[in-house]
């Protein structure tokens, strides 16, 4: 079989085809373009990210000083931290969270989603097309996120840009200039959080980043300067960018399969369900690596210690030895294992979040509208790492 080439357009339009190829051969592959394994099974992938021994390991991106603002967004993140600094960071990170940030922005976030989808409904009027993903998906989010740390409201335009840049440093066949692009935001980026925390520091407020600057924990321990820079950053970027991708995703989703469209819009209670069959059926984040710290057998193979191994959220998805008829959009599933969110002690600290978005946003797409129609044909974003779309046009009335 030839080797699964992430950066073919027909794969990162659709790679389920060629993820049930793969998984029909074994469930963990090496690759040689790659340098890793990986993974192509619900079982394997479920694996990789719960296995203490295939750890986050992060490494400098070289030439170092070329990167030194991503690097240090990344050497401080959570997500790449292991046990014990992992146990350390998430306890205070999830200290502040249990504040009830999330909870108490709930009827904001839904009034928000109703005023976007009203704003699109007008602007369509039952007859021209309009971007759900720049006049929703991206929107809402990112307000969301800026809301809850406390981002001045002038400032919030420049979130997404500084994101968008950042991420594409995860894609595959990345350009120069997309580096540099990257290293830019993230300097910038910084600069900014540190002098946004310096101001909670001297005049706190009931939002998150003021809860991050005074959590402490039992013994006293409490963040560092990089440590509260980099969870910002890592709040925004992976806190949004599922939100985008699963609502975008999820639409389009809808819109070719319109029995289900339907059976959601007769049964509205099947939304919280729905959300989750939406991030199964085609997960925003498509690959996410572990490092082995010492030989772990998996799937048939051993993974030396040093080499990485890679789980494919999508073609775990889609695995039918996980769900039934993986393949078929069900917005009542009830076995519905996706690993959408991660798994082990790298489960999404945002997932609660993420789901409050998910469910207003469909909510108010739901109750807003009688109509949901193509409006043109969708534009996917290029990568294959974060799945998700560029615009996606649609008629609402």
């Amino acid at each position: 079989m030839e080797p699964l080439d992430l950066t073919d357009p027909a794969v990162v339009a659709d790679p389920y085809p060629a993820f049930a190829r793969a998984r029909a051969q074994a469930p963990v592959q090496w690759h040689e373009g790659l340098g890793m394994w990986l993974a192509f099974t619900h079982a394997e992938c479920d694996a990789v990210l719960r296995d203490r021994r295939l750890g986050r390991i992060w490494r400098d991106r070289e030439p170092a000083g070329r990167f030194a603002a991503f690097n240090l967004v990344h050497r401080n993140a959570l997500l790449e931290m292991e046990p014990p600094d992992h146990t350390r960071l998430r306890r205070l990170v999830s200290a502040a969270f249990a504040r009830g940030h999330v909870e108490r922005l709930r009827p904001w976030v839904q009034d928000l989603a109703a005023g976007l989808v009203d704003g699109l409904v007008e602007r369509s009027g039952g007859t021209d097309p309009v971007d759900v993903v720049g006049g929703l998906a991206e929107v809402l989010p990112v307000a969301v996120i800026a809301e809850l740390l406390g981002v001045p409201d002038a400032d919030r335009p420049r979130l997404r840009p500084w994101s968008n840049a950042i991420v594409r440093m995860y894609e595959y066949g990345r350009t120069a200039a997309d580096e540099d692009a990257a290293e830019r935001a993230a300097e910038e980026f910084v600069t900014y959080l540190r002098g946004l925390a310096a101001e909670r520091r001297r005049a706190p407020r009931e939002d998150l980043l003021s809860s991050l600057v005074r959590v402490r924990d039992a013994d006293g321990d409490r963040l560092t300067e990089d440590e509260l820079v980099t969870t910002c950053v890592l709040l925004l970027n992976a806190g949004h960018e599922a939100t985008v991708n699963v609502t975008g995703n999820g639409l389009l989703a809808l819109q070719r399969h319109p029995g289900q469209l339907a059976r959601l819009r007769a049964y509205p209670g099947l939304l919280p369900t729905a959300v989750e069959e939406l991030m199964r059926f085609d997960p925003p984040l498509q690959l996410f690596e572990r490092t082995a710290t010492e030989d772990v057998g998996i799937g048939g193979v051993t993974v030396r210690r040093g080499q990485k191994v890679a789980a494919l959220l999508g073609a775990a998805a889609r695995d039918p030895a996980a769900s039934t008829d993986p393949d078929t959009l069900d917005v009542a599933r009830r076995d519905d294992p996706h690993v959408s969110f991660g798994a082990g002690v790298h489960f999404c600290v945002g997932a609660p979040l993420a789901r409050v978005e998910l469910q207003a946003a469909f909510g108010a797409l739901l109750a807003r509208t009688s109509r949901l129609e193509p409006g043109g044909p969708p534009v996917r974003r290029p990568g294959f790492v974060i799945r998700g779309l560029a615009e996606l046009p649609v008629v609402l009335g």
